[in-house]
């Protein structure tokens, strides 16, 4: 029972608890804002004395001001009454001379003697100047009688003119000039009276020294800081605060420490700041701020550890700045000791109420004590204990009501026990169904972890980098892929931040993109970083990931994914682009260029041929005749860069076309390059136009014995391979490869390599890093036309790529294994097919079609030099139309491209049509290897001579010129 006592324990002390907690708030919303009330006030008082003193200064500034003009007038006042005095003095001095009968010259000598020698003030004296600038009377004997008109000031300027000149026009007046005194030679400021006599010829002129104006003023001035310093010893900021004055210059003009009172503390440091103190106190002046800082007591000098505060006011009149300073302490000490009286009586009102709340926590729990005491006896089985509590208030009706329910508690036990037993029959029921949600329950999740389980097999399945995150940036799920790259565990990564894994530099670049997603935006973009010595490029994609009510983001999702071949791809099929449009613009540049040499070397022949040009202007025709073929083998080289120029392609077996090639270089190459070749057994045969390839080659090992100035060994290496072999799947060709049997030829040689610029740009035509006059570019370009009309591929790289530490380059042609029985082309350049004109079919009819006029009237006057009868044609449109009125044509020599709807082809093939016998030779300056036709003809390339037009028409018609010539 005594257990229960304690309530009047508890009670006191929620009271007491209560009280302190009143106590107390009311202490700390009060106290600290009385405190802060105080201090301001201490504050606010500190600002008016300030205030006041600062209006006092300004006040004396004005009196002083005032005296500076009272000064001043004064002393113009005074020169007025000494040139009236002397002018006075004059007219005297001349009427009693004249009376004494003494001439005008002796009457004025005497005057001016009189004024030399007048002083009155501090050396002040008299001048009189005539209108010539010609001092008449002067006490300094150095200017006494001098002329002043060239005498110049210290400034470079003329003195007495210019006072001269100003007199004229005013008669009377004040002039302020540089002047020296009569006892020094040093130049000051003067500000003198001068008036105009003209009646006497004359300008007289007194003045005083500014100095001397100055003096008066800075006594003035003086007197003022005597009144300012008494005014300030009396004056007291709080305990220990004080008022002192300064200047700009550091100069302590009021001080009441007399250590400090009249010395320059401009040295003196802010131990804040680290900077001299009055430069701090300039700057915060009329600012209405306050200035902090440390300063030391009178009682414990030397020692800056105590906080000082400083108001400024700057007269600047006076150039004074007048300050207050107050420790921080002696501001606070009022608030501190109004503080302390509050907690006093605070105390003693706390100790009064904690008895008045024993008092009644007692008086309260009395009743509750008793009816504890009755529950305690129903508790253990008496229902017929009372509490025995007559009171007429709330606990006395607490205690009746408390009898009333232990009644009706004995009432309803029996009928609860009753209740109890048929509720615990139900609960059963539900614990069995409990459990069998429970077991559901269970299932469930476990499946759900079986699809977690599919879930993560299939994202660590994908080939991308799969990662989500949370909305701080930590790592929740990674796949596979993303562990892989980052070289990191599940159970590392889960729980890191996002800048942890990544790193520092590749967090920043992606950044933006985050913090996007993170805002709800979706984000792709692309990343560049090395792996494992290489550059991979990923396409990244970062999803924001919304709560179940898409409200909020809550983390995103990454996936990237691995685009450095999509890219590279992309990269070599522009590149393959370009040297397609390079490759048409060079074809059509070769075309115009086979007109023009067609023209340019047939006339050439002809004026060789011709018997009136004197023997000494055919050494001259030689040289342009071999110029003109040399253009013709360049357009060649940019025909086959463009891929244009007819092939006649064969099955070859390579091993035979080296081994020829090998001795036809064995002349050319320098002694010190030994061609080594290395041919794998079973390679299989090429289909390729073998002149050309043979050219090919030849081009890739003169170039390659070009670059090697020190000599040593060059390879051609030839191997079958298939697109999927480590050589090949590596990559470096100038397009994607397609899967099949191929053919690796390899020049390899010792020499300097490529550069980076001579590897992008080694296709091009007139590309060449040769000296000027050394080649003409055109060498890999033509090999590069060839190969890609050969369906092959092309590599070029330094050796150093391939193997470290090895020098050289080493050039790749990849081309198509001849796994079938390819069939060659029956259509040849010249002389391939016999012509069936006969050399009786003298002045047979010849078609002749060419668009280019010249080059047409050039192959007119060949046929007819060869006994043809010619008929032109522009195009193929007029040649059809010309073919429907001709009876009898022996022959069609057409060029193959033309202007219209008709080609050469199409005319041929109608005039072989009609004359069955007739001959047919097409002219071109490029074309794709000719179409399949079912009919016969000779393909004739531009440029061509005479001989070669009639090798093509018929070799009768060569035999006979070669007669003729003879």
């Amino acid at each position: 029972m005594q257990r229960h006592a304690s309530i009047t324990i508890r009670l006191f002390l929620m009271l007491l608890i209560l009280i302190g907690s009143i106590f107390g708030s009311i202490y700390w919303l009060t106290v600290p804002l009385i405190k802060e009330n105080v201090f301001g006030l201490e504050l606010h008082s500190n600002r008016q004395v300030l205030n006041i003193v600062y209006d006092l200064a300004n006040r004396m500034y004005a009196s002083t001001e005032t005296y500076i003009d009272k000064t001043l007038s004064a002393h113009e006042q005074r020169l007025k009454s000494v040139l009236d005095l002397a002018e006075k003095h004059i007219e005297v001095s001349l009427r009693d001379g004249r009376e004494a009968g003494l001439n005008d010259e002796r009457i004025w000598q005497k005057i001016f003697d009189d004024l030399r020698a007048f002083d009155f003030g501090n050396g002040d004296y008299i001048w009189i100047a005539d209108h010539n600038a010609h001092l008449l009377s002067h006490p300094d004997g150095e200017f006494n009688q001098r002329d002043m008109s060239n005498f110049l000031g210290p400034d470079g300027k003329q003195i007495i003119p210019t006072i001269l000149e100003k007199i004229r026009k005013d008669k009377q007046g004040f002039y302020k000039y540089k002047w020296q005194r009569l006892d020094s030679d040093k130049v000051i400021d003067k500000y003198s009276y001068v008036k105009d006599f003209t009646e006497w010829g004359f300008i007289m002129g007194a003045g005083v020294y500014l100095d001397d104006i100055h003096s008066e003023v800075e006594l003035q001035k003086q007197r003022a800081i005597l009144d300012i310093n008494k005014a300030l010893k009396n004056i007291k900021i709080a305990s220990n605060g004080y008022l002192y004055v300064f200047d700009s210059k550091g100069n302590m003009l009021f001080h009441p420490n007399r250590n400090i009172h009249g010395t320059n503390f401009s040295t003196q440091l802010n131990p804040v700041t680290k900077n001299p103190i009055y430069l701090d106190l300039m700057e915060v002046a009329d600012t209405g701020k306050e200035l902090y800082y440390k300063w030391d007591r009178p009682d414990d000098q030397g020692n800056y550890i105590y906080e000082k505060h400083s108001l400024v006011r700057h007269l600047s009149g006076f150039d004074w700045y007048i300050s207050s300073s107050v420790y921080l302490d002696d501001l606070k000490a009022s608030s501190v000791q109004l503080s302390q009286r509050i907690l006093a009586m605070g105390f003693f009102a706390f100790l009064a109420a904690i008895v008045i709340a024993f008092l009644f926590a007692e008086w309260l729990t009395s009743p509750i004590k008793k009816l504890s005491s009755t529950a305690y006896k129903i508790s253990r089985g008496n229902y017929a204990a009372k509490t025995g509590i007559n009171r007429h208030d709330e606990l006395g009706l607490l205690a009746e009501s408390f009898d009333y329910m232990v009644d009706r508690l004995r009432d309803n036990i029996n009928t609860l026990n009753s209740r109890v037993k048929a509720r615990t029959k139900e609960l059963s029921e539900s614990n069995y169904q409990l459990r069998d949600a429970v077991h559901s329950m269970e299932l469930a999740q476990t499946e759900l972890r079986a699809v977690e389980t599919r879930q993560r097999l299939i994202l660590n399945a994908l080939p991308a980098q799969v990662a989500y995150l949370d909305k701080e940036q930590r790592f929740i799920f990674a796949n596979r892929e993303y562990l892989t790259l980052f070289n990191q565990r599940v159970d590392e990564i889960e729980g890191k931040t996002l800048q942890e894994v990544v790193g520092y530099e590749m967090y920043q670049a992606i950044k933006p993109h985050i913090m996007e997603a993170l805002e709800g935006k979706t984000g792709v973009y692309e990343y560049l970083f090395q792996q494992d010595g290489r550059e991979m490029l990923t396409r990244r994609t970062v999803l924001p990931f919304y709560n179940e009510e898409q409200e909020e983001v809550v983390g995103f999702l990454n996936l990237s994914i691995d685009i450095t071949h999509e890219r590279e791809t992309e990269k070599r099929l522009a590149e393959a682009s370009k040297m397609k449009t390079v490759g048409q613009m060079s074809g059509g540049l070769a075309h115009d260029f086979n007109n023009l040499l067609t023209i340019i070397l047939g006339n050439l022949i002809e004026l060789q041929k011709h018997k009136s040009v004197p023997p000494e202007l055919q050494d001259n025709l030689n040289p342009a005749i071999r110029a003109t073929r040399r253009g013709a083998d360049m357009t060649k080289r940019l025909l086959a860069f463009s891929r244009r120029q007819p092939l006649s392609p064969a099955r070859i077996r390579l091993g035979a076309l080296i081994h020829d090639l090998v001795d036809l270089l064995a002349a050319p190459l320098p002694d010190n390059i030994k061609l080594l070749t290395e041919i794998k057994q079973d390679t299989p045969d090429v289909y390729v136009d073998a002149a050309q390839m043979e050219d090919a080659l030849v081009n890739l090992v003169l170039n390659a014995a070009d670059a090697m100035s020190q000599g040593g060994e060059l390879y051609l290496t030839v191997a079958g391979t298939q697109s999927d072999a480590a050589g090949i799947a590596c990559g470096g060709f100038d397009e994607a490869i397609s899967a099949g049997d191929y053919v690796l030829i390899s020049v390899i040689d010792q020499g300097e390599g490529f550069t980076s610029r001579a590897l992008k740009k080694a296709y091009e035509p007139f590309f060449t890093t040769k000296g000027t006059g050394a080649g003409s570019g055109l060498g890999l370009s033509m090999v590069y036309g060839f190969v890609k009309q050969s369906k092959g591929y092309l590599r070029i790289r330094n050796r150093g790529e391939i193997q470290e530490g090895e020098s050289g380059a080493q050039i790749d042609l990849l081309l198509p294994a001849a796994l079938g029985d390819e069939i060659e082309c029956g259509v040849e350049q010249v002389g391939v097919t016999a012509s069936p004109f006969s050399m009786a079919q003298s002045n047979a009819l010849v078609l002749l079609v060419e668009d280019n006029q010249d080059v047409r009237q050039l192959v007119r006057n060949q046929l007819i030099g060869m006994g043809f009868a010619v008929i032109e044609a522009n195009s193929g449109d007029e040649a059809v139309s010309l073919l429907a009125g001709l009876e009898e044509v022996s022959g069609v020599v057409s060029d193959v491209v033309m202007p219209g709807r008709k080609s050469g082809y199409d005319v041929a093939a109608m005039v072989k049509k009609q004359h069955p016998a007739a001959f047919a030779v097409l002219m071109t300056g490029y074309t794709e290897n000719p179409p399949e036709t079912d009919f016969e003809f000779n393909l004739l390339q531009k440029p061509f001579d005479a001989d070669a037009l009639a090798q093509a028409i018929s070799p009768e018609l060569v035999d006979k010129r070669s007669e003729d010539v003879k």
